[in-house]
């Protein structure tokens, strides 16, 4: 079951964690989080999913970025949040997905009890100019059924800003 925004409005505080929290962005059945001003895009066109691989940081003025097609841009949104006892779920926006604009290209799946800023990852079919703060995604709760355990990854959990590929460490075990 999915929660209604009203819901989701109810759970603040407690099961959920939205900050900032804005009723304007509140939907019948989800939230609309922000792009923050800092992409990151990967140093080298060959990625390695043994090692990490750098990225340099882009700062998205207030007059926009222009975004290339075939590139992918890690974002991040403004919003920081916590899950206690519901499933997250991210979707990119109706109106940013008839522009052509990915927010993820795998990863719109969380876990029950993740805390910390959403990494998009964003990608382009046309070149599209963004800009900081556009409400650019969605954010929605599914209920959990059966036991359960926190999610607890040392990888993405707490994070503080956009976390590239952290994948090699799963290598390292």
């Amino acid at each position: 079951m999915i929660l209604s925004g009203l819901e989701i409005k109810d759970k603040l505080g407690s099961d959920i964690v939205i900050e900032p929290y804005d009723d304007s962005r509140l939907n019948p059945n989800s939230y609309n989080l922000r792009l923050h001003n800092e992409l990151l895009v990967y140093d080298n066109n060959e990625l390695d999913m043994k090692k990490p691989n750098t990225a340099s940081p882009l700062i998205i003025p207030e007059e926009g970025l222009l975004l290339e097609t075939g590139k992918l841009y890690l974002g991040r949104t403004i919003e920081y949040t916590e899950s206690h006892n519901y499933v997250p779920m991210l979707e990119g926006r109706s109106s940013i997905g008839r522009l052509g604009l990915f927010v993820h290209v795998t990863a719109g799946f969380g876990d029950v009890g993740f805390c910390g800023f959403w990494t998009l990852e964003i990608f382009c079919v046309h070149p599209i100019r963004v800009y900081p703060g556009v409400e650019i995604c969605q954010i929605f709760y599914h209920t959990i059924e059966g036991k359960y355990e926190n999610y607890k990854s040392g990888k993405y959990q707490h994070n503080k800003g956009i976390q590239p590929s952290l994948l090699y460490k799963d290598f390292e075990k």
